[in-house]
């Protein structure tokens, strides 16, 4: 499902943090199964994968981006040991306007994998910036556009700043990070579990709220 030719044979950029993209991470004859077996999500938010309901396909993607093989291509380009390093896998369905803020993934997070599953992204919104800075989404030195099959990878670290354009609605993307350790997994599938739960609740009280009561 994956391309381990492509991740190996994509340059490494350094500066100003070690980073590279891969367009076609995912193979095309796996879109189709993918996208009819990704989970349903109707609420914006970050779940983890045990509060999903989905298919085979998208689970042999998941199986892919856990295994060996994908590690020791990894850890081969970021010059990195994730022999003993669990992997924490949650995914996005959906965004809201306040979605994409300017950020660096969390220290306990060694290595950063999102997998962008989006058919014909079209305008200028949901765009991923890397960026030089936290002061503005504008000061960018890459940008991304979330297409299908499109993954980014970058090692965790304080400059390693990012976010995306506004944007309003489905934008289905898939986060791998291999993390310092189990404790690491339990609290942020916890956290994220939390999270979205307290989201799902508030979009159903505000959908009643817009209907009236039932």
């Amino acid at each position: 499902m994956i391309d381990l030719d492509a991740v190996r044979h994509t340059p490494l950029l350094h500066s100003p943090f070690a980073h590279f993209v891969v367009p076609r991470f995912v193979r095309k004859d796996a879109f189709a199964p993918i996208l009819r077996d990704f989970p349903e999500m109707p609420h914006p938010g970050s779940f983890p994968l045990g509060k999903l309901r989905y298919g085979p396909a998208f689970q042999a993607l998941v199986d892919a981006l856990q295994g060996g093989d994908l590690r020791e291509v990894v850890e081969r380009k970021f010059d990195i040991d994730l022999v003993d390093r669990p992997t924490l896998i949650t995914v996005r369905g959906r965004a809201r306007a306040k979605d994409g803020r300017i950020h660096t993934d969390t220290s306990v997070k060694l290595i950063t994998v999102l997998v962008y599953l989006n058919e014909g992204w079209t305008g200028d919104g949901g765009l991923l910036r890397l960026l030089r800075s936290s002061s503005s989404l504008e000061d960018y030195f890459a940008e991304v556009r979330p297409e299908l099959g499109t993954a980014v990878f970058f090692r965790c670290t304080e400059n390693a700043w990012h976010g995306h354009t506004p944007f309003v609605g489905e934008r289905r993307a898939l986060q791998l990070n291999w993390v310092r350790d189990a404790s690491v997994v339990r609290r942020e599938e916890r956290r994220h579990a939390l999270s979205a739960g307290v989201k799902s609740w508030m979009s159903l009280r505000s959908a009643r709220g817009a209907t009236g009561p039932s």
